[in-house]
């Protein structure tokens, strides 16, 4: 990609000043998360969609017939942040909803085909630039990305 179609894209880098020893991995982070996720967003914006849309119908794809309830506390964010992005996918027919058997108040939510479709292909441009990334590294980088992560993640 040339340079010029990679400040379009928002690939650059910018050095910033670093106030602390960790900033240059706090900019990693961000711009490393900005460029694993720049196709996908540019794929979802084509549908009216965005991340919070893709973090939703990603979790639903893994877990079919997650409650509401439980969504919210795997994506950590409150039933107010989740009802826009919620009912946007539920109107566009990329979720359906229902009521569970056992608890008639909690509705239970699975992809339609379409969103299975709209996750898979937004997921896979994800995929495609953690296994380049990956072949550059080897097993050991990609096995010490992975243990970061794990760090982090885990970080309560």
């Amino acid at each position: 990609m040339k340079k010029t179609a990679k400040r379009a894209a928002g690939l650059h880098r910018v050095s910033l000043t670093k106030l602390h020893d960790l900033d240059a991995a706090l900019e990693l982070m961000y711009y490393g998360w900005r460029g694993m996720t720049l196709m996908a967003d540019q794929y979802l914006a084509t549908l009216g969609l965005s991340r919070p849309h893709h973090r939703i119908l990603y979790v639903v794809a893994r877990q079919p017939d997650i409650s509401i309830g439980a969504l919210i506390e795997v994506l950590g964010i409150s039933k107010q942040a989740l009802n826009r992005p919620l009912s946007l996918l539920l109107q566009r027919d990329l979720l359906t909803s229902r009521r569970s058997v056992e608890q008639h108040r909690s509705k239970l939510l699975r992809l339609t085909p379409e969103g299975q479709r709209v996750e898979a292909r937004a997921s896979e441009y994800e995929r495609k630039v953690l296994r380049a990334a990956f072949d550059r590294v080897g097993k050991s980088g990609a096995a010490a990305w992975m243990t970061v992560m794990e760090v982090i993640a885990d970080n309560n």
